[in-house]
């Protein structure tokens, strides 16, 4: 059973970035010559995230999803999803991924013991994928999903962040893909989180809020009825057009935020444990870690990470709150 955080929320889901290191250089994440990555001895290795997943899941944690940075380029990643996969209770084992690498990689993982893959992808279009990301092609990504579909890695999830002047153009498009690819697609607000990005100073007016987004949708292809996804549904609301096999999410973490269900925690590359996304409190657990620590003593340091989980984080249009300590390729999303 979960445990429940001050605020009588079960903390049921715990978020792993496996790296900071990534292989695109996507113009709102990072500048073009990327950022400095932490030194290899810094990054958790994977030993230690198996022992903070055994303690997670004595305390009710029953859902793991690897993240990055890009979580497949980091060698022998199947080795960890393979050992976390082992461990009684966690039932729902997922990675997020820029699917660049994913062709290559989506049969070992399925056979190693992944569940579901969510693949971020902001456009259709091959040369706006190749300005957003500056190294990408979007055929590799296609072609990713396309290898884990064939693995059985289903419901594959499409997270698309919706950014003014630059890919809020195609929300129609994506939503089109629901119904004549089955696509699950995710709409996700912008978030201010970290620098080092072309929209640093620019994400109130670079964001595009959820109800825009439907309100573009259904204007263009008729009004939505409500989904329900089978499994890990998380913080999304879901939809379907009339007839889709696939379905529509939208994430507000601005505009309506949803910290009043917020299930989760997040370990950084670097092993310290973030009870908020939008918060730069964080507890080290990288050190008692590499002291020894046993399966209970990592236990007692979530439970007092699970007691500093904040009611709820303070950012909004016209808020300057912001956390700055760490780029989101540090913390996985």
């Amino acid at each position: 059973m979960a445990h429940l955080d001050a605020y009588n929320r079960p903390i049921s889901y715990l978020r792993i970035s496996v790296t900071d290191r990534c292989n695109l250089r996507c113009v709102y994440c990072m500048p073009p010559e990327g950022v400095p990555w932490r030194p290899h001895e810094d990054i958790l290795r994977y030993e230690e995230i198996e022992t903070v997943v055994r303690a997670a899941a004595e305390l009710g944690i029953s859902k793991v999803r690897l993240t990055g940075g890009e979580p497949l380029v980091r060698l022998g990643l199947a080795d960890l999803v393979r050992a976390l996969a082992r461990i009684p209770g966690i039932d729902d084992l997922a990675i997020t991924t820029n699917g660049i690498l994913l062709a290559r990689y989506a049969e070992e993982l399925a056979q190693a013991g992944l569940h579901r893959v969510n693949v971020s992808l902001d456009t259709l279009r091959p040369e706006r994928f190749r300005r957003i990301t500056r190294l990408g092609r979007l055929e590799d990504v296609l072609a990713g999903m396309e290898a884990a579909r064939q693995a059985d890695l289903d419901p594959i999830k499409i997270n698309t962040v919706v950014i003014r002047g630059m890919n809020d153009d195609e929300v129609v498009d994506f939503a089109r893909q629901t119904r004549e690819a089955a696509w699950n697609v995710r709409f996700i607000e912008l978030m201010p989180v970290g620098n080092g990005g072309l929209l640093d100073g620019q994400w109130e007016e670079r964001a595009v809020t959820a109800r825009e987004i439907r309100e573009r949708i259904e204007a263009a292809l008729g009004g939505l009825e409500a989904a329900k996804m089978r499994a890990g549904s998380g913080p999304a609301r879901y939809y379907r057009l009339p007839g889709a096999r696939g379905t529509l999410g939208f994430i507000t973490p601005i505009s309506e935020h949803f910290c009043y269900q917020c299930n989760r925690l997040r370990l950084t590359a670097d092993g310290q444990l973030r009870p908020c996304l939008l918060s730069d409190a964080e507890l080290d657990l990288r050190t008692p870690l590499r002291q020894g620590a046993t399966v209970a003593e990592i236990k007692g340091l979530l439970l007092e990470g699970i007691a500093h989980k904040p009611m709820q984080h303070h950012i909004g249009i016209g808020d300057c709150e912001r956390p700055e300590n760490r780029v989101m390729s540090e913390i996985g999303g």
